[in-house]
């Protein structure tokens, strides 16, 4: 049986204003022809389907259309909810897809049993634990006045204890069976990117990989962007992103990994997905820039998206407005400029200081203004206990 595990798709979401409807329909295509070439029998989506809870009619409609397209197929199709879904939304038609062998698990279910899905072909099963991303409310219970040391310790406290009972519940009743658990978390080592949205409070509660047990032949991740084996022996694996979600992850290859198994032993294999689009950087000085947006060289199929960050010693308005000139009179076809920043080395101190010029609100976070505030307060002494707090704010806003 070959399993195919991937996740974190993301459908909806826009890069600096950029929609990537299309980055994502170019994965569909490769996906779907893959499915085929290798004759996968599953597909595991380990989350983050959509990137907004309320996903909009055209994101729907991608989502619905790529799972009409996987009827063509032979190959099931197994998916969970990640902290960008909505629970809801992916269980609405979970009873409808299931008779099309599409299994959904939105978000966590009152019955561990509920997890568990069973696939045979020929005289080879697996049996996999459908995890979804895990909230609050579903591995702990809240007390009034608690410390935020105590939230986290009961956090990783209650993940581990849910894993447990997961492992348990499969010794019972799919012992010596090919086993594959999902999840949608954070675990201590993996590799952060910027367009991740923090998974419980600031990533704080990361857990090691010890919680998975040594129950699961393989640990079919999602949540980090960068594909990542956790554990030493690589059954426990972030398969990442499919398409680059920020500039951060520009030099990454993106890649599904395969499972192959004969219901006793595993073979995996790591494989890379075409470059649909190229996020480049140009840096240095005015000058400089302008000789690189000229001489660039596009390779992908569709149009490069672009960051500028011009870095000049002293400060000038002049190199403002030829920046501000350039981005406003720049047009290439296969290049787009969506970001600058604007350096200046030899900067004037001030009441703004901290965040060059040039920086646009939308490129710094809202944890990255607070602490720069406390850092200009000076006046605070236990500011990594006001960062906590903030941090709860900030989940508690879905931020």
């Amino acid at each position: 049986m070959k399993i195919l595990h991937t996740s974190d798709w993301h459908i909806g979401k826009q890069l600096h204003k950029t929609d990537l409807s299309q980055d994502i329909d170019l994965f569909f295509d490769w996906l779907l022809t893959t499915i085929k070439e290798q004759n996968i029998d599953l597909l595991l989506v380990s989350g983050d389907v959509f990137d907004q809870a309320n996903p909009s009619q055209a994101s729907l409609k991608q989502y619905y259309s790529f799972l009409k397209r996987m009827l063509a197929t032979d190959c099931k199709l197994l998916i969970t909810g990640g902290n960008h879904d909505s629970a809801s939304v992916l269980n609405a038609p979970k009873d409808i897809l299931s008779v099309l062998d599409v299994d959904v698990v939105g978000g966590a279910p009152e019955a561990i049993s509920d997890l568990f899905f069973s696939y045979t072909k020929e005289e080879e099963t697996v049996v996999v634990a459908a995890v979804p991303f895990l909230k609050d409310r579903d591995i702990r219970k809240s007390v009034a006045g608690e410390s935020y040391s105590d939230k986290i310790a009961q956090i990783k406290g209650g993940l581990e204890a849910y894993y447990a009972e997961v492992n348990n519940y499969y010794k019972e009743h799919f012992s010596n069976t090919f086993f594959i658990v999902m999840g949608h978390l954070y675990v201590q080592g993996a590799h952060v990117s910027e367009s991740m949205r923090d998974i419980q409070i600031g990533n704080q509660a990361g857990v090691s990989s010890a919680i998975f047990g040594d129950a699961p032949h393989y640990v079919a991740l999602g949540h980090i962007h960068k594909p990542y084996p956790v554990s030493a022996s690589k059954h426990i694996y972030y398969s990442g992103s499919p398409v680059a979600l920020s500039f951060s992850e520009k030099e990454e290859t993106k890649q599904v990994n395969i499972i192959t198994t004969d219901g006793r032993s595993m073979e995996l294999s790591i494989l890379p997905i075409p470059k649909f689009r190229n996020l480049v950087t140009f840096q240095g000085t005015f000058k400089e820039v302008s000789s690189q947006l000229k001489t660039y060289k596009h390779k992908t199929p569709l149009k490069s998206l672009a960051e500028i960050i011009v870095v000049e010693a002293d400060e000038n308005i002049q190199t403002r407005q030829d920046l501000d000139a350039l981005v406003a009179d720049f047009n290439q076809e296969h290049l787009e400029i969506v970001k600058t920043k604007l350096i200046f080395t030899n900067k004037v101190r001030g009441a703004s200081e901290g965040f060059q010029p040039g920086i646009s609100v939308a490129d710094v976070t809202p944890m990255e203004m607070f602490e720069k505030k406390l850092e200009m307060d000076g006046s605070q002494e236990d500011t990594e206990a006001l960062k906590n707090a903030f941090r709860q704010i900030l989940e508690e806003l879905n931020l």
